[in-house]
Parts: C-alpha cells; structure tokens; sequence
C-alpha cells in the first residue's frame, strides 16, 4: 500500500499538475498553429512560390516520372516526398515565432520587483564635513611635533 500512497503523492505534486496543464494546452495551441499554417499561411506561400502545393513535391526514387505522388504510390514506387520536409520546417518556424511572440508578450506583464529604497542614513551634510576635516587639518599642523 505504501508505493500507491507514495504514487498517489507524487501525482498530486505541484510539478505534475503543471506539466499536465502544460501538455493540454500545449496540444490545444498546436491546432491553432496547425489552423494558421494550413489555412492562411501556406495559401500565402503558395501564391508566392506559383501555387506550389510542397505536400505533392516527391522524388521518386526507381528515377519513373510520375505526375502526382498518388500515381508514385499507386506504382508502388519508394519516393522521398521532400515537400513534407519542407512544411513542417515552415510550421516549425511558425510555431517557434508564435511561442517567442507569446513569450515576449508574458515578459512584458511581469511587473519587475523594485528594491524598496532606502533612505539615507541621516548624517552631516558634506560642507559640514568638509570644515570638520579642515579643522581637523588644522590641529594637526599647529599640534607640536614630537
């Protein structure tokens, strides 16, 4: 009984908790980035690199020319289907943009902790204690010397 109480003890750890949190919010940003990649970014892309669909750029690898990867696979041909290389290193940007824009927002909000000041210790004022060392000064050059 003691290694479930001690299971049961360690799940309810403040760690585990957040870890959790984090994996399930994680998983709901990735369909947000997923929605933003897929629905307007990689339109966008598409535009500017001529309608270029990368999820169909493939190399098929017996050297047959296929039109379409569905033709490559249909063929049973082994293709390398660089394209989706491609996509994800597009939607690993993206994500690692959107995470650095999240960040930096949250950096933001963190109200910096100032050092409550302290005031100064109360003392003579330094003209005071300029004429307190030249009196000073003074008895020591009029004090005999031994």
């Amino acid at each position: 009984m003691a290694f479930f109480k001690d299971f049961k003890a360690f799940l309810m750890k403040g760690d585990i908790i957040a870890l959790a949190t984090a994996v399930v919010m994680g998983a709901a940003f990735n369909k947000i980035i997923a929605s933003v990649v897929a629905d307007i970014l990689m339109p966008i892309i598409g535009i500017l690199t001529g309608g270029a669909d990368f999820s169909q750029k493939f190399i098929a690898l017996n050297g047959e020319d296929y039109e379409t990867l569905e033709a490559a696979k249909e063929a049973e041909a082994a293709v390398l289907t660089y394209g989706n290389l491609i996509q994800a290193l597009i939607y690993f940007i993206i994500v690692a943009f959107f995470i650095f824009l999240l960040l930096r927002a949250y950096e933001k909000t963190k109200t910096k902790k100032e050092a409550p000041k302290v005031a100064a210790p109360k003392g003579h004022s330094q003209e005071e204690l300029l004429v307190e060392i030249r009196d000073e000064l003074r008895k020591q050059n009029n004090a005999p010397q031994a």
